[in-house]
């Protein structure tokens, strides 16, 4: 039984050493369409925007990110899309869609990990 223990530990590691390495983004859950309106508008605008818009067609195909307090937009991964997309579907949230996005933050996108509307 140590053996198997001994030879599964280090297997585990490696498995978790990815999420070792996860960063925690609060920010507006936001489509990339919409975005640019935060550079023109501010966060305020970042907080107005709709989850009506967020899912109409040409928004959603756009793909999600997130708009932190300091006005930037990170991009989600293909994986990430997928998860905003379902989480802004069941809330009843309309507008102000703050979430929390647990992933690996590269340059101006993030791999998401898991997300979490609150």
């Amino acid at each position: 039984m140590r053996k198997h223990i001994r030879l599964l530990l280090p297997a585990a590691l490696l498995l978790a050493a990815p999420m070792l390495h996860a960063e925690m983004v609060e920010g507006i859950l936001m489509d990339k369409m919409c975005s640019g309106m935060v550079a023109e508008k501010g966060f305020g605008a970042a907080k107005m925007h709709t989850k009506e818009c967020a899912l109409m067609p040409n928004c959603a195909a756009s793909g999600y990110g997130v708009v932190t307090e300091d006005g930037k937009f990170l991009k989600f991964d293909a994986s990430g899309d997928k998860k905003a997309s379902e989480a802004l579907k069941g809330t009843s949230k309309k507008d102000n869609v703050t979430a929390t996005v647990d992933g690996k933050v590269s340059g101006d996108t993030i791999t998401v990990q898991s997300l979490k509307i609150t």
